[in-house]
């Protein structure tokens, strides 16, 4: 039985990332059962073409693309880019560092998630190793609907998170295999604004790169953004949606269903709160706190996280 888990970062959280890895090699008993890292999402900050999350960082150099790519894929585990931005033109299917990042991982092992149809045509055209999947940002609130787009061409589907828990929807879905479930959305369940956060992301990743190119008086004002549903949840708030799933209803629940894909989202969010989220979902309770340990004594000796030492003084 294998538990695939779909885990978030390229950049941000790539030593974490690597750092699960070798942790998952050399200390598998810390593993719940079953438990296989299945892609590493997200995309090199910062892509046009991204979208779901915002990415407003300068782009990473051709050197640390290709490394973290290679790194990954040594390890068995496909890049997965998020290139969800849905207001994408001709124009930008040419932009020249997102097509260098699909070059670089264009091994017939990698995959795309993608919800623009002018940039789904383009990839199956010129990235045809690619695996393409279906985003949750499609927002497919139908369970006819899901099953219509597990009819396409997708290696995966990720569903809505609002079908989380809805066991009488899901049970409808005839390739459950293939769908994929975001078990730890931050939004509020049945969130009126979703559909419009990732408009605002979109619009707002062409503005900020279109503003590289300006002097400082042309440039053109960010959208601005606020979410009254919750705009900063905490992970213990998640807990209390109907929409949260927990470690016991994957393998309980979802398991025997036939549901073995599970993706946890965090690629924006802070670094010990990924840590801990990955520990809540992959670690057997009995080994929490010897993974915990573990993952902070590794990044620490790899200088990944640094530990402030008190300056000492001088007696008398």
């Amino acid at each position: 039985m294998e538990v695939r888990f779909h885990l978030p970062g390229l950049r941000q959280n790539y030593p974490l990332n690597m750092t699960l890895l070798s942790m998952l090699e050399q200390r598998p008993q810390y593993f719940r059962e079953g438990v296989k890292i299945a892609s590493f999402f997200g995309e090199f900050p910062t892509s046009l073409w991204n979208g779901g999350r915002p990415s407003f960082s300068d782009q990473c150099d051709a050197g640390f693309v290709q490394n973290v790519v290679r790194s990954i894929n040594a390890k068995g585990v496909p890049v997965r880019y998020t290139y969800t931005n849905s207001f994408l033109t001709q124009e930008d299917l040419k932009d020249p560092y997102c097509n260098f990042c699909m070059k670089t991982a264009d091994n017939g092992m990698n995959e795309v998630l993608l919800v623009s149809p002018l940039l789904e045509e383009y990839v199956r055209k010129n990235y045809p190793g690619f695996k393409i999947n279906s985003s949750t940002c499609k927002e497919i609130r139908d369970i006819d609907a899901v099953n219509e787009e597990l009819e396409k061409d997708y290696n995966l589907v990720v569903l809505d998170y609002n079908f989380n828990n809805d066991f009488q929807a899901l049970e409808k879905i005839h390739d459950k295999s293939r769908c994929e479930i975001l078990v730890n959305a931050v939004c509020v369940p049945e969130c009126p604004r979703r559909g419009k956060h990732y408009d605002n992301v979109a619009k707002n990743q062409k503005i900020m790169l279109q503003n590289q190119t300006l002097p400082p008086e042309q440039r053109i004002p960010l959208e601005p953004w606020y979410c009254e549903y919750g705009e900063h949840n905490e992970f213990h708030t998640i807990q209390g949606y109907k929409t949260y799933v927990s470690p016991e209803d994957i393998w309980e629940k979802y398991v025997p269903m036939g549901f073995h894909n599970f993706k946890l989202e965090g690629r924006t969010a802070n670094f010990f709160y990924v840590m801990q989220l990955y520990c809540h979902y992959l670690i057997r309770p009995e080994y929490l706190v010897d993974a915990e340990t573990t993952l902070l004594n590794s990044l620490e000796s790899s200088h990944v996280i640094r530990l402030m030492k008190p300056r000492p003084g001088r007696w008398p």
